[in-house]
């Protein structure tokens, strides 16, 4: 736990993600990345300097094979509310628009429901799951399929939503995640997608994984180029903490 902490609370500092007060909604969508966010949260909130409050959010996607009871349970072990939102995106993205790029239309769906359903629990912060290896294959994805130096930003503020996104994992590496999952016994709900695993972004991951064969640490010297360059956003305050 504290590792994870250590990887969280240098990413929150760095972008001074967390004000006094805050009320922050965490997207769960059932899968390690957010339930290890959330745990993560739960437990940053005991002692951090600034005060805030931690609230889990589920958008349910309309699949009846998704049981998200064992969530409850860990959302009362750690005492954070839980609000499950019944939706049915899925349905709509695969059976009735049957899109051709399913996971776009998906995603500003998924989006549009977690901003609202978090402005109604009086959340004016959202918490998302990206980790290390998703800042880096977005970055990839971006620059090989759209032809941009570009990636999501550590906080982003959306005006017309009035909400903040912050991802407090982007210094996790997708195995740490992976084995905290294991470790902490979190409760993992299967994603039925049709879509799961047979995206550009699995192309991604599988390139990135044969280069880190020849080119140990690539990864981390993309992610590094980011900070340096910086892409806007990405340039970290480290002087709030001397991380070494």
């Amino acid at each position: 736990m504290q590792k994870m902490l250590s990887y969280v609370r240098r990413a929150v500092d760095h972008y001074h993600m967390i004000d006094e007060g805050d009320r922050i909604a965490v997207g769960v969508s059932g899968g390690k990345d957010s339930l290890a966010l959330l745990v993560a949260l739960s437990q940053l909130s005991r002692f951090y300097p600034h005060r805030f409050t931690v609230v889990a959010i589920t958008l349910e996607m309309g699949y009846d094979e998704m049981d998200f009871s064992p969530v409850q349970t860990l959302c009362d072990k750690l005492g954070v509310e839980y609000i499950r939102v019944p939706t049915q995106i899925g349905p709509i993205v695969f059976d009735i628009r049957h899109e051709e790029n399913p996971c776009s239309l998906c995603a500003k769906l998924r989006r549009g429901a977690l901003h609202d359903a978090a402005r109604k629990a009086g959340c004016s912060k959202v918490a998302l799951g990206h980790h290390f290896d998703d800042v880096v294959e977005t970055y990839m994805l971006s620059l090989f399929y759209e032809g941009r130096i570009s990636c999501f930003s550590p906080v982003t503020y959306l005006d017309r939503a009035d909400i903040t996104l912050i991802r407090p994992l982007l210094y996790v590496p997708e195995h740490y995640v992976r084995s905290f999952a294991k470790r902490h016994e979190l409760p993992i709900v299967h994603n039925p997608c049709p879509a799961d695993g047979n995206t550009k972004r699995q192309e991604i991951k599988d390139l990135l994984k044969s280069l880190e064969k020849t080119m140990p640490g690539v990864r981390e010297r993309i992610f590094g180029a980011m900070q340096r360059y910086p892409l806007e956003g990405w340039e970290p305050d480290k002087t709030r903490r001397d991380y070494k």
